[in-house]
Order: C-alpha cells, then sequence, then structure tokens
C-alpha cells in the first residue's frame, strides 16, 4: 500500500463486516487513523483486529438509526483525538424475505428500512458535517443500483432508501461545497457480503444476478476499497455531487 492516506483520520459505519470492514481496514493499510463503528462493538472490534489495541484504529458502538448513538460515537472519535477528515456512511440494511413489491409490503418493514437506511444516513452526514465544518473533509456514501434503476422491483423499501441516500448526496454535496466538504456516492454492485446471504445462498437466485452482470462476476468487498480510497484522498479534490459506479457494469443494462 502506497500511504495515501498518511495523516488522515476517518469513520466508517457498517465497520463490523462486508464492505464496510474492508474499506476501514484498507483506509489503515494506507496510513489513516480509522473509527470503526458498527452497531456492536464486537462487530467493530473484530473489524479493527489487532489494531485495535493501537493508536491507529478505534472501535464505537453506534445504532445509526438512533441520532443519540450517533452522536456518542462522533464524540468519542473527538475524545479519542479523531479530526475526523473522511466518513464513510455505509451501514445499512436489506430485509431479504420481508420487502416485497408495494402491494405487499408491509409498513413496519418500509418502516425499518427507512429509519435504517435513509434516516440513519442523514444522521452520519448532519454530524459528519457538523464535525468537518472548521476545516472541510470527504464524506462517502454507499448507494445501490437499486436507487438508479429498476434492479429492486421486489425491494421497494430498500429501492426507495437508496434513490433517497442519492439524492440526499447530492443536496448535502451543493449546500457544503464553499466549506470544502465533498460528498460523493459510490454505488456497488451486487456484492457478496452477510448482507446478502439469502441470494449468495441460493443457486437459482444467484446466478440470476450474475448473468445481469456484464463482467460475469459477483463483486467482492475489495472491489470497493480503491474507489473509496481515492474519494477520501487529495486526488479526488474537484469530485463532489459524483456518483461512482463499481458494478461490472450492472447498470449500463
Amino acid at each position: 500500500m502506497g500511504g495515501r492516506l498518511a495523516g488522515r483520520s476517518a469513520l466508517v459505519t457498517g465497520a463490523g463486516s462486508g464492505i464496510g470492514r474492508s474499506v476501514a481496514q484498507r483506509f489503515l493499510a494506507e496510513g489513516a487513523r480509522v473509527v470503526l463503528a458498527a452497531g456492536v462493538l464486537a462487530s467493530a472490534r473484530a473489524g479493527a483486529g489487532r489494531r485495535a489495541a493501537g493508536s491507529d484504529a478505534l472501535a464505537v458502538e453506534m445504532d445509526i438509526a438512533d441520532e443519540a448513538a450517533v452522536e456518542a460515537g462522533f464524540a468519542a472519535a473527538a475524545a479519542a483525538g479523531y479530526d475526523l477528515d473522511v466518513v464513510v456512511a455505509n451501514a445499512g440494511v436489506q430485509l431479504f424475505g420481508r420487502d416485497a413489491r408495494v402491494a405487499d409490503l408491509d409498513l413496519a418493514v418500509w418502516q425499518r428500512t427507512i429509519d435504517v437506511n435513509l434516516t440513519g444516513t442523514f444522521l452520519t452526514l448532519k454530524h459528519a458535517v457538523r464535525a468537518m465544518r472548521a476545516r472541510g473533509g470527504s464524506v462517502i456514501v454507499t448507494g445501490s443500483p437499486t436507487g438508479l434503476n429498476g434492479e429492486g422491483r421486489d425491494f421497494t423499501a430498500y429501492s426507495s432508501s437508496k434513490a433517497g441516500i442519492h439524492g440526499m448526496a447530492r443536496a448535502v454535496a451543493a449546500a457544503y461545497a464553499a466549506e470544502g466538504i465533498r460528498v460523493n456516492t459510490v454505488v456497488p454492485g451486487y456484492t457478496e457480503t452477510p448482507l446478502v446471504t439469502a441470494i449468495s445462498e441460493d443457486t437459482e437466485d444467484r446466478a440470476a444476478i450474475v448473468s445481469r452482470i456484464p463482467l460475469g462476476r459477483p463483486g467482492r468487498p475489495q472491489d470497493v476499497e480503491g474507489i473509496m480510497v481515492y474519494l477520501a484522498s487529495d486526488e479526488a479534490g474537484f469530485a463532489t455531487g459524483a456518483i461512482f459506479r463499481v458494478d461490472g457494469g450492472m447498470t449500463t443494462l
């Protein structure tokens, strides 16, 4: 690794597993000090691994749907000396087996998905901006192809939450550009993580979704690391309000 993030401090939500854990560990390898935030503290600590005892990683418990928990997580980062330059708003849920087409969708499933994905991202961005306003920084939001096209037709709540996240990122980018805060969205394609075991463990469903990926394979969490490092670095200093697709070509179809 080239130390492209040396001297920077970052906070990554959803860092207990999947894309969040992979990105947090890559940031550490690139020289950043990283706050790994997860809904379960043990998961955050596992994501930090052996670095948790050192000065370059901090594990915090953060339920992003609870503003008090989000505020406490950012306060813990500040108290530990992490002056945040980068925040990755990555945490989210997808309620397989319960999310459905709109006529069949239970209100409680809709509300839970919106509470975590959309409201949780709002709260993360709100406190990220507050932490960065004095010096600027980079906020990176994890989006989804379901927020761009009809890929999520059977997942009304998830698709709606991700479309809202895309719009929110654009609005926040425009609102705070003059203060040196950049906000961009990364759209991974179908990426095999613990979030999507309902698909990855079903041979037929997995084959169907992979058949819609021009590069012919599912994504891996590591596929998203490079674009996240780029957006966190000075190399992306003129990029804001943009959507970066890392989906194997899925949204070209």
